[in-house]
């Protein structure tokens, strides 16, 4: 049994399907066998499928429908705990790297607000959805000539790369959301996201994740947990926002605006 299959049902999309299944090293459309997941490339969108047990929706990124639309439109902008967490104050928008970008919830959340976001993602499966969903929005903006959603996804520049390592320059705020092991009692994710968590894995490094990012520039490092997890490493935060299921851990070096806390 393998893990993933990709698949590619037309031409538009098929250089970036051919790209990824070398990537991971395995056979562009592969005669049939039983895997565990189907990443699958039509003409315009690309889609996770999982074949586990129950029924399962396809995992796929969309910024212009659904959920991430709605709170776009009627999120409660910047009373949001994320955008407090960040330093959004005023006029006042950070530069912010997301540096485990995943499917962009997020991201999307904080270029709503005005923010300007670099997104790194190093798995290629996390990074050939949300790219897409970049693409779709933007297409779906520019046809419908919904320059508010096309400002908003300008707004995310998406790279496909560890952050460990990399270079950070003219960033205010980096943004960690490290994946941990779901709780198995938790009801709060469903069936689709637990196969793509098991898919992607757990972000087993999110010690040195942190470790790198507070030896960067940068006025503040924000990191996302569940509400009763510890500090990443145990690395005790300045402050934190708590809400319901989750908090912010948040590691202050600098005033926002670049004076010395």
């Amino acid at each position: 049994m393998n893990m993933l299959k990709v698949i590619c049902n037309g031409d538009h999309l098929y250089d970036q399907a051919l790209a990824i299944a070398q990537t991971l090293k395995i056979e562009l459309n592969a005669t049939p066998e039983h895997h565990l997941f189907t990443l699958e490339f039509d003409n315009h969108e690309v889609r996770l499928h999982s074949h586990g047990q129950g029924k399962q929706n396809p995992i796929t990124v969309s910024f212009h429908t659904g959920e991430a639309d709605h709170r776009r439109k009627f999120g409660g902008g910047k009373g949001q705990m994320i955008a407090k967490a960040v330093g959004i104050s005023g006029s006042f928008k950070p530069r912010v790297l997301d540096a485990t970008a995943g499917l962009g919830g997020d991201a999307f959340v904080l270029a709503s607000l005005g923010c300007h976001l670099t997104l790194q993602e190093r798995s290629p499966i996390a990074h050939a959805l949300l790219c897409n969903g970049l693409m779709r929005g933007l297409a779906h903006a520019s046809q419908t000539g919904n320059a508010d959603l096309e400002h908003v996804l300008a707004r995310m520049q998406l790279l496909n790369t560890d952050s460990i390592g990399s270079p950070v320059r003219d960033i205010d705020v980096i943004y960690l959301d490290p994946m941990f092991p779901a709780r198995k009692k938790s009801a709060a994710v469903n069936k689709s996201m637990k196969a793509f968590h098991t898919l992607i894995g757990d972000d087993c490094d999110a010690d040195q994740l942190l470790t790198h990012a507070l030896a960067q520039e940068v006025c503040r490092i924000v990191v996302k947990r569940p509400r009763i997890a510890p500090p990443v490493g145990d690395k005790k935060p300045s402050y934190a926002l708590e809400g319901k299921s989750s908090r912010f851990d948040i590691y202050a070096l600098k005033k926002l605006g670049g004076s010395e806390a």
